[in-house]
């Protein structure tokens, strides 16, 4: 079946990094977009970056320059480093992949940013 799973979440410091891992299985990993998304209480899920089949990115403006988002076909895993990290980066995060129109979700990994 469809899988997948998210690691690395954790507390970080402000400024610090952090390294998001989300593996899948049960699909053609290399056919799919793959995207980060994240969600604050209280607040929707937003988009944070996005990687396609032919590994062009996207990131969302708050993010820019902070983030980056890889992937390894090979691996079947996406990645999001993530630098320079701020409190209001702090959220659940959601990797995500899409073709067409199937649409799959990991469970989230949770990622907090305080001193």
């Amino acid at each position: 079946q469809v899988q997948l799973v998210e690691s690395g979440g954790g507390l970080a410091q402000p400024g610090g990094s952090l390294r998001l891992s989300c593996a899948a299985s049960g699909f053609t990993f290399s056919m799919y977009a793959m995207s980060w998304y994240r969600q604050a209480p209280g607040k929707q899920r937003e988009l944070v970056a996005a990687v396609t089949s032919d590994s062009s990115t996207y990131y969302a403006d708050f993010v820019k320059g902070r983030f980056t988002i890889s992937r390894d076909n090979a691996k079947n895993t996406v990645y999001l480093q993530m630098n320079s990290l701020k409190p209001e980066d702090t959220a659940v995060y959601y990797c995500n992949a899409k073709w067409t129109t199937l649409i799959y979700w990991g469970q989230g990994t949770q990622v907090t940013v305080s001193s």
